[in-house]
């Protein structure tokens, strides 16, 4: 969804961030597909190759600039010594083209790097990405007005591009497999892949990047499993930091960490816009394919929370609220449940809405909980 913009892009250096195994790579290699340089000028490499052990990265892009290179895609940034040096040094004196990918949790959208370089976020598939995929189909993406103001039309248009029209069948699929596009390359160990995934994350770049001590991964996967088997809100920060078994503050910095690498999502409550209340922000994992890799099954009420935190969390600003589950972009509330769910909870709010799960087409205020997964 972000491959026209890149591709044109006047950036002298474009960066796509984003978590681990979500398709950084792949669009890099499509990206200097349609370039329509020759082949000498354009180059790709990854700096987490061993031969790329103790290389300069200004050294080696300056090379390959006096020898006719024109645009170069370089991957997993992270694993070149001071890549922002480095980098801020192709920017500052070398005349060619760069994109580089590197993981969120390198906080490449520091002021510094935001300031000097274009930055995408690359996020996980939508549900709509996952359908284009699995069903060889080509579907629309709809703005947050448009389902709110327009829902019952959209998903009839959807409903008639399908085979067979089952979208909770589909639905029920999405939960558990396809946020990350390896799932295409072998169904069969996905959930192994996302296993994976996650240790070389833990294992490898957070290790690396703040220096936590091999001990304390653990503790990293007993918070991420923590957060998998419990609601959102069932826990505070000192019952957390105790079951856990860590410090108040080491508990805070572990979760910025996680956070960054793109494997849970905080959630604060509205009232912390305005500094005036304290509480704990709400912890979802990222995606809802993670209760698979790490413990099989969710709770269904934090399942689709996660689901409509993951899907509208990537182009808009989500808060907890008191009355409802969300307050999105400061302006709509919504109420997340199942085909039953009323509307006693927000009735006295405006621009408040019910999303619903296990329907296929809503009515007036109640909208499918499906329908969100069509954003991006």
């Amino acid at each position: 969804y972000i491959f026209e913009d890149l591709k044109n892009s006047p950036a002298k250096i474009t960066a796509v961030y984003g978590g681990r195994g979500i398709g950084k790579t792949t669009t890099l290699m499509q990206i200097l597909d349609a370039s329509d340089l020759p082949h000498s000028a354009k180059l790709y490499i990854s700096c987490d190759h061993a031969m790329f052990y103790g290389v300069s990265l200004f050294e080696f892009v300056d090379e390959f600039s006096k020898r006719g290179g024109e645009l170069i895609c370089i991957d997993e940034v992270h694993g070149a010594s001071h890549f922002e040096k480095e980098l801020k040094s192709i920017y500052d004196f070398l005349d060619i083209k760069v994109y580089f990918t590197g993981s969120s949790a390198l906080h490449l959208t520091s002021p510094d790097f935001a300031r000097r370089y274009s930055m995408y976020h690359l996020y996980p598939l939508s549900f709509k990405e996952y359908l284009e995929l699995e069903y060889n189909l080509f579907l629309k993406s709809y703005t947050l007005e448009d389902i709110f103001s327009n829902h019952e039309n959209i998903a009839h248009e959807i409903l008639d591009n399908l085979h067979n029209k089952k979208i909770l069948k589909f639905f029920d699929e999405f939960l558990k497999v396809g946020a990350y596009p390896f799932y295409f390359e072998d169904k069969s160990k996905y959930i192994d892949r996302i296993n994976e995934t996650i240790n070389t994350i833990l294992h490898t770049d957070l290790s690396k990047l703040f220096s936590i001590q091999p001990d304390k991964i653990d503790t990293l996967k007993k918070l991420l499993l923590t957060i998998c088997v419990s609601k959102p809100l069932e826990f505070s920060i000192d019952k957390l930091a105790a079951t856990v078994g860590i410090t108040k503050a080491t508990l805070y910095k572990y979760i910025e960490y996680l956070d960054d690498a793109e494997l849970i999502k905080q959630i604060t409550h509205e009232g912390k816009r305005f500094a005036s209340i304290r509480k704990s922000d709400k912890l979802y994992l990222a995606n809802t394919n993670l209760f698979e890799a790490l413990c099989a099954t969710g709770e269904i009420g934090t399942l689709r929370e996660t689901f409509f935190a993951s899907q509208v969390g990537t182009k808009h600003k989500l808060h907890y609220v008191d009355k409802g589950d969300f307050l999105i972009d400061g302006k709509y509330t919504v109420e997340i449940g199942g085909k039953d769910k009323g509307y006693a909870q927000i009735k006295d709010l405006p621009e408040s809405f019910v999303v619903a799960d296990d329907i296929e087409i809503g009515f007036g205020a109640k909208v499918p909980l499906w329908l969100f997964g069509f954003l991006y």
